[in-house]
């Protein structure tokens, strides 16, 4: 659980509710069903005809990592790779067939493969290399559905507001709803503008940043792939690994 989300996402909605009330306002008055709906679901709609189903789906599903992140498995993909590159330096390329089945990363397994299947080093780099970029172009294109949220909210709020304009001008000869509709107005822009800044721009920033060192890894493993099948010593091997640590 990364707690500094968490912590983040309630500091910023404290910092703007407590501010609400020291001006003497009413957190009520911050509590607008009709909107939230209208720049909620118009900018969710916004995004989904921009995206498309499987880039927003994904995207959707990226969400998870803001509070749970991937766990960071580079020790132990380390010892596997100082393991790997000294059992086909001392057995041969074949004798990597046995740990092929405890690896679950497909990348890493397809990677592990390629070597045992005695595939020239450089075409291990080009196919390898194919795959990082097409994982690569698909996650930054997920990403992007909160980048988009994030640029479509507040003109949905405006446009919101705007709505809520229409409503208190129909209503001119009834003082009882003016109140209501000029809170929808108003309060329409503050939930545009903040779930833009306080929330959508925030998580596309930090999946970019855990997209990254993804890619950073995969770009790891097929140099140090590469070396192996290359009959690299381990201590090439191990500095190949250490160029990439940030």
């Amino acid at each position: 659980m990364d707690w500094a989300s968490l912590a983040g996402i309630l500091l910023a909605l404290a910092g703007i509710l407590f501010g609400q009330v020291i001006e003497g306002g009413h957190i009520n008055s911050l509590l607008q069903p009709a909107a939230f709906t209208i720049v909620a679901v118009g900018t969710m709609g916004a995004v989904l005809l921009q995206s498309g189903t499987a880039s927003f789906l994904r995207g959707t599903a990226m969400l998870r990592w803001v509070f749970s992140p991937p766990p960071d498995k580079s020790g132990t993909i380390s010892r596997d790779l100082m393991v790997w590159s000294a059992t086909a330096r001392r057995e041969g390329l074949l004798s990597l067939e046995r740990y092929l089945e405890g690896v679950k990363d497909p990348f890493t397994a397809k990677g592990l493969r390629l070597i045992i299947d005695g595939i020239d080093p450089y075409k291990i780099r080009e196919i390898l290399d194919v795959d990082i970029s097409t994982f690569e172009r698909r996650e930054r294109q997920a990403v992007k559905v909160w980048e988009a949220a994030g640029g479509y909210a507040p003109t949905i709020g405006i446009l919101g507001a705007v709505l809520g304009l229409i409503h208190v001008m129909e209503n001119l000869t009834d003082p009882g709803k003016l109140g209501s509709g000029i809170a929808v107005a108003f309060v329409a822009t503050i939930y545009g503008v903040g779930l833009a800044n306080l929330l959508f721009l925030p998580i596309a920033n930090k999946l970019k940043t855990i997209v990254t060192d993804e890619v950073r890894r995969r770009e790891m493993l097929t140099d140090v792939f590469c070396s192996v099948a290359n009959g690299d010593n381990a201590r090439i091997v191990e500095e190949r690994m250490l160029a990439y640590k940030p």
